[in-house]
């Protein structure tokens, strides 16, 4: 299972990257995968940094779906596949 770690960071010593280290320490002692946005690099625009962790949180989101056995579905259709719901 993969396990993306939130909280906040902005405007805290160090980005509260101790917290969120502990707690990707916890989650892989667990056997899953920590998916931990305080690993990221200093300098990034606040942009880049939602980006990024909003791909790491589609992700967990995608794994914990297929092990529930949640139908996933797709926004991105193509121009043919629309004609056919008309």
């Amino acid at each position: 299972m993969k396990t993306y770690i939130a909280g906040p960071m902005s405007g805290l010593p160090e980005f509260n990257r101790r917290a969120f280290f502990a707690a990707a320490a916890e989650i892989a002692a667990s056997g899953d995968t920590p998916l931990n946005p305080a690993v990221l690099p200093d300098g990034l625009s606040e942009a880049d940094y939602m980006a990024i962790s909003l791909a790491m949180l589609q992700r967990a989101e995608y794994a914990l779906a297929e092990k529930l056995g949640i139908e996933v579905l797709f926004q991105e259709l193509k121009p043919e596949q629309c004609l056919a719901l008309a």
